[in-house]
């Protein structure tokens, strides 16, 4: 007979987003009349920037045509599309990443997911909480994380981000061999210094651990002092991978295209301590079950990097932050205390109250969706999260009727 992953059985009954868009249904089946502002899901509702948009339709054009027609296309990603990666992501802010250590994909999600492929089920592995789901359930699909208990995972190492740290977590109290870090953080909003991100860069090399830095929304960052990328950090290519998205940055929710960074001096170990290049790994692993992100799609996200490309990115993301000040300074004169929305498209706010409660009272008194900080981890519980990915005109009409609701 066919046996089944019994490791999914330890998953949580169902994922986060899952648990509100039911809620949201059954409120809309009640109130068939009443037009729900969603400020949940971190999904983008402007239009790709035109740059992006004239990209995509001559290479769709040039797919029509035999002499320009393009086939399967190097796994990796295209040469065009690496190249400008490195000198504008990276070598223009100082880090010395190569074309040939990023490898293109569709996704940000996927590739943080697919990640934990590459190790050993015994490591130790550390989580932030509140967290981003997808790190969680795909080592627990993996077997590393033992039982669901008391609202967390027996087997994994919780970094709480509270008020207290400022919701930057502190190193763990015991070894850690893999490490997961998001910032600008999803969900909270919050930012990390390079003084700060060097500690976790000093801690991996010490450990000989590896971190996963997650950096989808570093496009927001308008601080100078704050660091892009973890890469800016002196050490950091021999101890974390970086993940990036076009998801947020340029609108491509919908369209798919994000990269993974890998320096081919990062490094993993065997059980006889002997070095391991993690790109090598990667790349048998990315090259046998992907077979590429398309060519027009490619071809809009290198139009990112043009003059009229970064000008529209630019002002599609000030629209976003715009919307997120707006939530922020509401909520803080309702007398909200908020993390985030200043570097980050998300606000994080201490609900005073149960999280799911909070949830539920803006859904039936103002039929806003807010994202439940208790869906994130122990440490979200009390706080909810609201997006800034929506319309000027949502937003405020969203924050009229919060103010009215909690008046």
């Amino acid at each position: 007979m066919i046996l089944i992953n019994e490791h999914y059985l330890k998953l949580k009954s169902s994922y986060l987003f899952a648990d509100i868009a039911r809620r949201v249904t059954s409120f809309q089946e009640k109130h068939p009349d009443m037009e729900i502002i969603k400020l949940g899901i971190g999904d983008v509702t402007l239009p790709l920037p035109k740059a992006c948009l004239e990209a995509m339709h001559k290479a769709v054009d040039e797919m029509g045509k035999s002499e320009t027609f393009r086939g399967y296309g190097p796994e990796q990603g295209y040469a065009f599309l690496r190249e400008k990666i490195a000198e504008f992501d990276f070598q223009a802010r100082g880090a010395q990443i190569e074309p040939d250590e990023i490898f293109i994909s569709d996704g940000a999600k996927c590739d943080t997911g697919n990640f934990q492929e590459l190790f050993a089920q015994n490591i130790t592995i550390a989580v932030p909480d509140p967290v981003y789901p997808v790190y969680v359930d795909t080592n627990v699909m993996a077997g590393r994380t033992g039982s669901f208990t008391n609202g967390r995972y027996e087997g994994l190492v919780y970094l709480e981000s509270t008020k207290e740290n400022n919701f930057i977590p502190e190193l763990p109290k015991t070894p850690v061999d893999l490490i997961y870090l998001c910032f600008p953080n999803n969900p909270t909003g919050a930012t990390i210094t390079k003084e700060e991100l060097k500690k976790w860069v000093d801690y991996a090399h010490e450990h000989k651990a590896l971190i996963l830095f997650d950096a989808a929304y570093e496009a927001f960052i308008r601080d100078e002092d704050l660091p892009h990328s973890i890469y800016e950090i002196d050490g950091a290519k021999e101890v974390a991978i970086e993940f990036r998205s076009y998801s947020k940055t340029a609108g491509f929710t919908g369209t798919r295209c994000a990269y993974t960074v890998v320096p081919k001096a990062c490094m993993a170990y065997d059980q006889s301590g002997k070095k391991h290049p993690v790109h090598e790994l990667w790349n048998r692993r990315h090259t046998t079950k992907f077979n590429g992100v398309s060519y027009p799609v490619q071809k809009a996200a290198e139009a990112v990097y043009s003059p009229e490309g970064q000008e529209q990115v630019k002002t599609n993301i000030d629209y976003y932050l715009e919307n997120a000040r707006k939530i922020r300074t509401q909520m803080q004169k309702l007398g909200f205390t908020c993390v985030g929305g200043e570097n980050s498209p998300y606000v994080w706010i201490d609900g005073q109250m149960d999280s799911w409660e909070f949830f539920d009272l803006l859904l039936n008194k103002a039929g806003v969706v807010c994202t439940p900080g208790a869906g994130f981890g122990k440490c979200g519980q009390g706080f909810i999260r609201i997006s800034a990915f929506n319309s000027h005109e949502n937003v405020e009409e969203a924050m009229r009727r919060i103010e009215k609701a909690l008046g």
